[in-house]
């Protein structure tokens, strides 16, 4: 996480560009009805762009609400129905209805392998909201942010596809 921290604005907005442009050419985020979401907050590959995408595309929206100690899915019309939640991180505010059904849900990583196991802030909260969902997953990413390897266990969620600036990877058979 402090090599990705340390990169420059100008990087991070470049490669979110094409990273975005990248996502694009995903079919089953082209072709989902409901995309799950989130806000970025620091180094992380800017989504502003992309919820706004989303959003302008017809697309139903939804962010993550930390709730308790789960995430809940949240639908979204417009960005000014977040507000500032746990983290400091971007949620829906309360009246935003729950959202039972995602087509993909596109979640944050620090680090990933080819393989599609994923590094988190180790919460464990997407782990334990994907592990009862039949949503796909996309992870977003820099190319430099893959790794060959990293421990992990029988109940991290591996993701379909990682999206980095330069390549798509389709991680699971």
């Amino acid at each position: 996480m402090d090599e990705r921290d340390s990169l420059s604005q100008d990087f991070i907005n470049v490669t979110s560009k094409q990273i975005q442009d990248n996502l694009r050419k995903v079919d089953f985020f082209r072709n989902a009805k409901s995309i799950g979401c989130y806000y970025s907050i620091g180094s992380e590959v800017r989504t502003q762009d992309i919820l706004h995408e989303i959003l302008n595309s017809g697309k139903e929206l939804s962010l993550p609400k930390v709730v308790k100690n789960d995430l809940v899915f949240r639908k979204i019309m417009s960005l000014s129905e977040l507000e500032r939640g746990n983290f400091s991180v971007m949620e829906p505010k309360e009246n935003c209805s729950t959202v039972k059904k995602i087509d993909v849900v596109i979640v944050p990583a620090i680090a990933l392998t080819s393989e599609g196991y994923r590094l988190g802030y180790g919460y464990g909260y997407y782990d334990r909201y994907l592990s009862s969902r039949k949503s796909q997953t996309i992870a977003l990413t820099y190319s430099k942010q893959i790794v060959r390897s990293f421990p992990h266990s029988n109940h991290d969620i591996r993701i379909d596809c990682i999206v980095t600036e330069d390549k798509i990877i389709t991680s699971k058979v």
